[in-house]
């Protein structure tokens, strides 16, 4: 496959599951989610768009740098760890905003947080600069995470 076309894919793939996840979550935002007790640290709702997109963006072109390695084991492994993570990733959005499990959310985006920062060390030792790509998604999660916790207690 060519490289032009990795790219597109990889960095479409992440791109399509964070649109996905929230299209499928749209109308919780509106509804449940503005009723809801907010943290004081809450960002406005239209910085969240912006920011996931850049994510999103660059998890993409990470995984392009670990795809176009040489096939081997490890980059393998790499590229599952990387497709789990993503897993994690839209099933949050449905956990917390569709369903509203706050705290079996709270759950899964610490276990999402893990699984980024096993991603991250992975990446990493394949390719420094892939690996090190994905430091502010890892930062994002870990805000997301406390926000997922305020949220939780209290709501």
């Amino acid at each position: 496959m060519a490289k032009s076309l990795k790219l597109i894919i990889a960095i479409l793939l992440p791109m399509l599951v964070g649109g996905f996840s929230g299209f499928l979550t749209a109308n919780s935002i509106n509804g449940w989610y503005a009723t809801l007790n907010q943290p004081s640290f809450n960002p406005p709702n239209w910085l969240f768009g912006p920011v996931w997109t850049t994510l999103y963006l660059i998890m993409g072109i990470s995984l392009y740098r670990i795809w176009i390695l040489p096939v081997a084991d490890d980059r393998n492994k790499a590229i599952g760890i990387f497709a789990l993570q993503m897993i994690l990733n839209f099933f949050w959005s449905l956990i917390f905003f569709k369903w509203h499990l706050i705290g079996l959310a709270l759950v899964e985006i610490i276990l999402m947080w893990f699984m980024i920062a096993t991603m991250i060390h992975h990446f990493r030792k394949l390719d420094a600069v892939a690996g090190y790509m994905n430091i502010p998604y890892l930062l994002w999660v870990s805000f997301a995470s406390a926000l997922n916790g305020a949220y939780f207690i209290l709501n």
